[in-house]
């Protein structure tokens, strides 16, 4: 077997050597693999160079190999890979790391590392674990650059982050390029660098940015795992660099890089213990290529072991289309196709097993299971790792092996700690706020509506500097005086001054970049928030409902309109009822319910309508009476009451011209409705309530307002406008309360700055807004440019019904009640003394009776005649004890004389 080498004299090349050469030796070594077969090691070197790899790769077939082994560089990686697809000739890379090394395309190519597509996922996760948004990447321009940053791209991207520049700079940049390329991205406003670049010039970069004062506080520094490569042989440093190792981490303080993590097994002890006996070697130390390279022969021997095993042997032919290529100079017609290729591919696919850098196993994908790193932070003269990376947990303080152990998802792991402290440049451990207002000269974009109505919120102003005043102005100016940074910005206006201008339209021109930010009554909406981000409300809105009112004009009759008739004949008659029956329960007791008839009926009356004013004379002696009395003079209060609030409103109130009193009669109404000009009600009256668009119309101003509603639906008017609370107020204070708000407010939003997407202005200035609100400054200017009328704080007054029976029945069923019920207990009692009643009994009551005739001495109701029954009730009630008491003692006194 012929294994193709590195760059032997790049940092990777010089740990991969000595680890490729020791593992042939152990294999060769190994009686318990490939038997007396041997592998046999041919070393290339391609030097970077495509033509010079095709070349080497094409000498290297003419040797009927039947695997080969590297190369480092991905774009290598890729010209190789047609070569071995075509002589079926397995390549098993350990350095090329370029995700678009795919195994629908190269089938034969085998990764026997980490795919960057891994890497690029973990550095997203970081810059999503510390709040980032921009990031700018920096990178060499050839196949493993660029498909590595397009990858983290596509990484950001998932996490609503994004790369704002890619500084590119070719293979072997000299040092004014990258200092060029350095300045420019100084000049720019984030300061998160993602650094992926090859292990031989990364090191260039990080001098160029400390000339450049790149490498203090406020600065982000994140690399990919070349810089641990480099760190790792450490001993080379001197050679290359012409520094010491104490000089390059001294000149990496603070960045943060990644590391492909391999487990500190046994096997790996065993390894460092063995690089320490190699004398070839040129560095002291070794990286974690030597470890997937070693990993790689041991792949491949065991794959032919089991090959071989199985009976195949090992072959190779002739492809017709090489020999028709004889003419050429090249001699193509000596490269031959291996026919055990595909076998071997399969079996190479399939074989599982444990080495120096963990578990060698390939998923679907023909990548290695269980893909981690180390996050490491470079500080003081060492690297400590605050943290790891796998792809089922994301971000960890533990371990890949405890996590693929544990079989532990990324939700499950969501509530422990994901990452230790880090210590970023400039020695401090404060997360960098990771952007900064560009050096290159450019304010802030700031779009403002030129409104052509309420233009105490926001409107053109060409004595003032910044061009614009207004409410909104001075809120967002108060808020970025506490931001703990200089905004310099621009304000432009948007519209032409004669109409409102659309405010959706001014919002996606933040979202299309025409602006950063726009400041303004811009209301907060969902299909807004969409594209563009929002601060905290600085005033809270909603939709309201406007329509003309009328005075009322009173009459002559007004007081009786309280009620309805029927409401007035029910309460003319309980008062009637109660008096009578008051009367019944006290004409017996009470001498003032006694008299001649005309006498008692003038007594019924007085005392029943006298109840209203509670200023009835009459005592009430029963019991019963006293009863119904207290009930009747609290459904008195209640309907006094009423009476009293219903004609005071009456009297007072201002009457609706428009029939519509809120949202459900502006639904089921056809009159036309007025809105703001550029406000969002149009799309939320014709989309959310489903209005027609021909009963809207836009208005311009407030004289507008007025003049349409003044006009009303008839007169080629409006019968209601629909705008915001705010303007509503100051249209309010306009007109001096000659319209109405009806109705609650519909919607809940508010007045928000916006600002692009993942803009993290927006979240600063949103604690701004909190604090001016707490302090009590957003109240200040309000109060300053925005008056707020009373009239639209009041409740709203509109015409008022008169009070039917349906709200009093209740009442009048209750005294009702209790009238029948006294009644029925009253002439319970009188039919049962009238029973015991003999109005004969004192004409007789010298006469003895016999014994039967005083047996049947207890009258009954049928023996009685109506005259009677009324007499017995017109006697008063001590008349009537007094003579059924002598009845009493006459009847004792027969029963004891002898018989």
């Amino acid at each position: 077997m012929e294994i193709d080498g590195p760059m032997m004299r790049k940092v990777i090349g010089r740990s991969v050597k000595p680890a490729i050469i020791a593992a042939v030796d152990d294999v060769n070594s190994d009686q318990t693999i490939l038997g007396d077969t041997h592998l046999n090691l041919i070393l290339h070197d391609t030097n970077c160079s495509g033509f010079l790899g095709t070349i080497e790769a094409l000498e290297l077939m003419e040797k009927n190999v039947v695997a080969a082994i590297g190369p480092q560089s991905s774009t290598i990686a890729h010209i190789i890979s047609h070569v071995v697809n075509e002589l079926h000739v397995p390549l098993l890379s350990f350095g090329a790391t370029d995700p678009t090394l795919s195994s629908l395309q190269f089938p034969y190519f085998l990764r026997t590392t980490q795919t960057d597509y891994y890497q690029m996922s973990a550095i997203a996760d970081i810059i999503e674990h510390f709040e980032w948004k921009e990031v700018i990447a920096i990178y060499v321009d050839d196949d493993y650059g660029r498909n590595g940053i397009s990858s983290l791209g596509d990484s950001l991207a998932q996490n609503r982050a994004k790369i704002t520049y890619k500084a590119a700079f070719t293979p072997g940049a000299s040092v004014d390029r990258l200092t060029e390329i350095l300045t420019a991205v100084n000049l720019m406003e984030s300061r998160v660098y993602v650094v992926h670049v090859n292990p031989d010039t990364g090191i260039d970069v990080f001098k160029v940015a400390k000339k450049l004062g790149m490498l203090t506080s406020g600065y982000v520094w994140i690399t990919t795992e070349w810089l641990p490569a480099v760190l790792d042989s450490s001993q080379q440093i001197n050679t290359d660099t012409g520094s010491d190792y104490s000089d390059v981490m001294t000149l990496l303080q603070g960045v943060v890089t990644l590391r492909q993590h391999t487990p500190n097994s046994y096997l790996k002890k065993l390894f460092a213990g063995k690089w320490k006996n190699i004398k070839l070697k040129e560095t002291a130390s070794f990286n974690t290529y030597a470890l997937y390279a070693y990993d790689s022969v041991w792949l491949v021997a065991r794959a032919l072991h089991a090959l071989l095993k199985s009976g195949e042997s090992i072959t190779f032919s002739s492809d017709a289309r090489l020999r028709k290529a004889d003419e050429s100079m090249l001699r193509f017609s000596g490269l031959r196709t291996f026919n055990e290729g595909l076998k071997l591919l399969e079996t190479l696919l399939s074989t599982n097993f444990t080495g120096v850098s963990g578990e060698i196993r390939f998923d679907r994908e023909k990548n290695l299971v269980n893909p981690g790193y180390d996050v490491l932070n470079i500080g003081g003269t060492g690297v400590r790792t605050i943290g790891y990376w796998t792809k089922s947990s994301g971000l960890s303080v533990d371990s890949p092996n405890k996590t693929y152990a544990k079989k532990v998802n990324s939700n499950s792991s969501s509530g422990t700690k994901r990452l230790y402290s880090v210590i970023w440049p400039g020695e401090t451990s404060v997360k960098p706020r990771g952007w900064v207002f560009p050096n290159n000269g450019k304010p802030l974009r700031i779009g403002v509506p030129y409104r052509h109505s309420y233009k105490e919120v926001v409107t053109k102003d060409v004595r003032s500097p910044q061009g614009v005043r207004g409410y909104s102005i001075d809120v967002f100016e108060a808020a970025v005086d506490l931001l703990p940074y200089p905004v310099p910005r621009e304000y432009i206006l948007y519209g032409d001054g004669v109409r409102n201008p659309s405010y959706s339209n001014l919002v996606a021109a933040v979202a299309d970049n025409t602006f950063d930010a726009a400041v303004g009554d811009v209301t907060i909406i969902t299909n807004r928030t969409r594209i563009v981000d929002f601060t905290q409300p600085y005033m809270e809105s909603g939709l309201v409902i406007v329509v003309p009112v009328k005075k009322s004009k009173t009459s002559q009759w007004a007081f009786l309109r309280p009620f309805t008739l029927e409401m007035w004949l029910v309460t003319g008659g309980f008062f009637l009822l109660v008096g009578f029956v008051v009367w019944i329960l006290e004409h017996r007791l009470n001498q003032e319910f006694r008299g001649p008839p005309s006498q008692q009926i003038i007594t019924i009356l007085w005392f029943s309508f006298s109840t209203m004013f509670f200023s009835h004379r009459e005592n009430t002696v029963s019991t019963l009476g006293r009863f119904v009395l207290l009930l009747w003079l609290f459904v008195v209060l209640i309907i006094n009451s009423s009476y009293t609030a219903s004609l005071t409103s009456i009297l007072t109130v201002q009457q609706l011209t428009s029939g519509i009193e809120g949202i459900d009669g502006m639904i089921s109404s056809n009159e036309p409705i007025g809105i703001q000009d550029g406000s969002f009600a149009y799309n939320y009256l014709v989309q959310e309530l489903n209005i027609a668009q021909s009963r809207i119309r836009s208005l311009k101003d407030q004289n507008d307002y007025i003049n349409a509603l003044r006009l009303g639906p008839k007169r080629g008017g409006v019968a209601a406008i629909v705008d915001e609370l705010p303007y509503v107020e100051l249209f309010m204070t306009y007109t001096q309360c000659e319209f109405r708000i009806v109705g609650r407010e519909f919607t809940k939003s508010g007045w928000g700055f916006a600002f692009q997407r993942d803009s993290p202005l927006a979240l600063d200035l949103s604690t701004a807004v909190l604090q001016l609100s707490e302090n009590g400054e957003l109240e200040r200017i309000h109060d300053k440019w925005l008056t707020t009328s009373s009239c639209s704080s009041q409740a709203m007054q509109t015409d008022t019904n008169s009070l039917s029976l349906s709200s009093f029945w209740g009442l009048f069923l209750i005294c009702g009640i209790a009238c029948f019920i006294s009644l029925g207990i009253y002439f319970w009692r009188v039919l049962c003394q009238y029973r015991r009643f003999d109005p004969d009994l004192e004409e007789t009551q010298e006469i003895p009776e016999p014994e039967s005739a005083r047996r049947s001495s207890r009258r009954t109701l049928l023996s009685t005649s109506f005259k009677d029954l009324i007499d017995f009730y017109d006697k008063k009630e001590a008349e009537i004890k007094e003579m059924l008491k002598r009845h009493k003692l006459q009847g004792n006194e027969h029963s004891d004389s002898p018989r």
